[in-house]
């Protein structure tokens, strides 16, 4: 009966220990910068193909954020300024585009049915929504 009482006492016991609550709490690992570019801030490239806003950040991107992290960039809807669309992505004939670079990063409209050699440079301020996601390594 001993052997009983203490076995089921032991059993109770870990059963009793073993049920600890933790509470995880996650950081938000992401950051999200905004710009905006001016119709008469676009050049155009030497071969007339391509519209370039060059956004000089080094904060922003650098070597870690290009040797580890990911980055999604979004460009205000050309037709309604309250949303935004991913880039890369064509829309009305331009093709948007980006390139990262340690220091910053190149936001690039080309015409994408090449129906015309320039493309069309847009005539409002364009929103620019950069979101860094850092990765655990």
């Amino acid at each position: 009966m001993k052997k009983l009482l203490l076995l089921l006492l032991c059993t109770t016991t870990l059963g009793l220990v073993s049920c600890k609550k933790d509470t995880i709490i996650y950081e938000p690992t992401s950051r999200t910068h905004y710009f905006s570019i001016q119709p008469n801030d676009w050049v155009l490239s030497g071969d007339g193909y391509t519209l370039t806003y060059n956004w000089a950040n080094s904060n922003v991107i650098n070597d870690v954020t290009l040797e580890n992290d990911a980055v999604i960039v979004y460009v205000s809807h050309p037709l309604d300024s309250e949303s935004d669309i991913a880039i890369p992505s064509t829309f009305d004939g331009r093709a948007y585009s980006y390139e990262l670079y340690n220091g910053g990063m190149r936001v690039d409209i080309q015409s994408s049915d090449l129906q015309a050699d320039a493309p069309v440079k847009p005539t409002g301020v364009v929103r620019v929504k950069v979101v860094v996601i850092q990765s655990s390594t």
